[in-house]
């Protein structure tokens, strides 16, 4: 028997939700546009992914909430269902991942951490945008979530900068409001 999942249970009042606008911060640290295809990891109904078409070579969006793939796919989006923590694709075939507000959802963080790697090509990035967890508001949606049994457990920017601990991975941390932005880099390694 399933477990209640309370995104598909949000799904529908989730997708009514303003459509995402990339800000400049999102153009910038994630170095839009590209190529390659672009991963939209826990994109949820599709706000982020869909926003992003046209600044990559594809995008893709996968989530483990059938509730809210049904909403992405009705947008024309391709998804796939998968836990973040293990997906169904190739290696190093990304040139960008994105995971907005997610990382705080999954099972494993560190296993996820090393699954997008894993996925990141070579001179690839990786963008992880998060609440920032020092600040008191997002306290209080934190409890607020763990009150609602949610599985959440929110990091801060160097924590999540921590799990990305391979030699060619180059990180740095930008702050926005309450908002935390974790890049990592995976830098093409000489033969």
């Amino acid at each position: 028997m399933r477990s209640f999942d309370h995104f598909d249970f949000i799904a529908g009042i989730y997708n009514r939700l303003a459509d995402y606008v990339p800000g400049p911060m999102m153009m910038r640290l994630a170095a839009l546009p590209v190529s390659g295809l672009l991963l939209d990891v826990g994109g949820g109904t599709g706000r982020v992914a869909r926003s992003l078409h046209g600044q990559a070579g594809g995008v893709i969006l996968v989530d483990l909430s059938r509730g809210m793939l049904r909403r992405a796919r009705q947008k024309g989006l391709p998804v796939v269902c998968a836990p973040a923590e293990r997906q169904p694709f190739g290696e190093a075939i990304f040139e960008r991942i994105i995971m907005m507000d997610t990382l705080h959802h999954v099972r494993d963080q560190r296993q996820t951490a090393a699954e997008l790697w894993r996925l990141t090509a070579p001179g690839g990035r990786i963008v992880i945008v998060e609440p920032d967890i020092r600040r008191m508001a997002v306290k209080w949606i934190a409890l607020f979530e763990k009150l609602l049994l949610m599985r959440s457990r929110f990091l801060s920017a160097e924590r999540i900068a921590a799990l990305f601990d391979d030699p060619a991975a180059r990180v740095h941390i930008e702050y926005e409001a309450s908002t935390a932005w974790v890049v990592v880099e995976k830098q093409q390694v000489a033969i």
